[in-house]
């Protein structure tokens, strides 16, 4: 059975439609140490994910994505052109990890986080108690009360 996760992204930076667009997306970037355990350890390919727009408005999960590749080291550390290098971070030991995702399905209608916050069944959601941690789990029921929320039909 896969597990269940949330991704947070900025449209601005790279959106559900530019993940439609590319097919396959490495989630590279994530310079948060709980979040990069996750990927390194505990995300595996067949995984689910909901796609959530941050810092939109309003911010909302929009999307369904599956991981196609388990956590392997992420390169963009070790390069100084791109948007977040991080000099301590080698190949002979890598800091930070990712995994690639596809898009699974958009959601019939996007679930706001206002909305989220309305329900009893997901208030221990990590998003609404770590709003920040950009690559959280979410729990199976939680993610079938979103996509039902969603209406989107399973």
């Amino acid at each position: 059975m896969p597990n269940h996760w949330l991704f947070k992204s900025e449209p601005g930076a790279y959106s559900w439609d530019d993940l439609v667009r590319d097919r396959v997306a490495e989630w590279d970037g994530v310079r948060n140490f709980t979040a990069r355990n996750l990927l390194r350890d505990e995300i595996k390919t067949g995984d689910l994910v909901l796609f959530y727009h941050s810092n939109a408005k309003p911010p909302a999960v929009v999307a369904i994505a599956e991981v196609v590749r388990d956590g392997y080291p992420d390169h963009t550390a070790w390069d100084p052109a791109s948007d977040h290098p991080d000099p301590k971070s080698t190949p002979a030991k890598p800091r930070w990890y990712m995994v690639d995702i596809v898009p699974r399905e958009k959601l019939a209608r996007e679930v706001s986080l206002d909305e989220v916050k309305t329900v009893p069944e997901l208030s221990d959601m990590v998003l609404l108690r770590q709003g920040r941690l950009s690559v959280q789990p979410v729990r199976p029921a939680e993610f079938e009360t979103i996509v039902r929320m969603a209406g989107t039909p399973r």
